[in-house]
């Protein structure tokens, strides 16, 4: 299993309605939109990393509003 903080930046006045719809996709554990330079924060899992960029690739970025994501896959140190 991976696992992975996905942050994100959306078009202005789309976060809350964005980090919803987020929060729905299978692979979501949770999304919540925050202040700074990103506008919302997703924490996602999928069973390994080929099928978390599909998730972020397929499933997030296609959202209408989102401009731009970096994954951050959370390491085990």
């Amino acid at each position: 299993m991976v696992q992975a903080y996905v942050l994100v930046q959306t078009e202005a006045g789309r976060a809350a309605d964005l980090a919803r719809d987020i929060a729905a996709i299978d692979g979501v554990t949770q999304a919540e939109d925050v202040t700074g330079p990103y506008d919302v924060i997703v924490r996602a899992e999928a069973g390994d990393i080929d099928a978390l960029g599909r998730l972020v690739v397929a499933r997030i970025q296609r959202l209408d509003g989102i401009a731009r994501t970096l994954t951050c896959p959370i390491v085990n140190i």
